[in-house]
């Protein structure tokens, strides 16, 4: 209910930050909400979940003018040390990369990202090769598009 975020704005001191959420779902819906109810946040759900670099990557720029983002190939690489992180304390490779797997949505190669990461970090041994591998699937399929 927007237009209760508005009137919540409205009757707190600007002090107290007002955090707005529901129908959010494309970066567009973020900056309308922002406009219509002047809330100081927005809290993006499963959207941000199953598309992240489509909703996050631009948002900060574009909604508070701060260049903050980065592009989601530079966040695979900024994983991966917390990936061998991961991995050397025993975990398993899939319970990183399946909160991954959304981040080339839209994109050339996406399909070969998820395949990969589907298909492989489950297995024994699996680690920050296979997350490479399927970056390169990635990086090539938009280097030929």
């Amino acid at each position: 209910d927007w237009s209760l975020i508005a009137r919540v704005r409205d009757a707190v001191p600007a002090h107290v930050m007002v955090i707005g959420n529901g129908d959010v779902h494309t970066r567009e819906d973020a900056e309308r909400m922002t406009r219509e109810t002047a809330c100081d946040a927005v809290m993006i759900g499963r959207a941000a979940y199953h598309q992240p670099a489509d909703i996050l990557a631009e948002a900060d720029r574009r909604i508070w003018g701060e260049d903050t983002g980065r592009r989601a190939e530079e966040v695979v690489r900024a994983m991966l040390s917390y990936i061998e992180a991961h991995l050397a304390s025993g975990g398993r490779l899939h319970q990183i990369t399946r909160h991954m797997l959304g981040l080339f949505h839209g994109r050339p190669g996406a399909r070969h990202w998820r395949r990969i990461l589907s298909e492989g970090a489950h297995e024994d041994g699996a680690g920050t090769a296979l997350v490479l591998k399927a970056l390169a699937e990635v990086e090539g399929a938009s280097a030929a598009a």
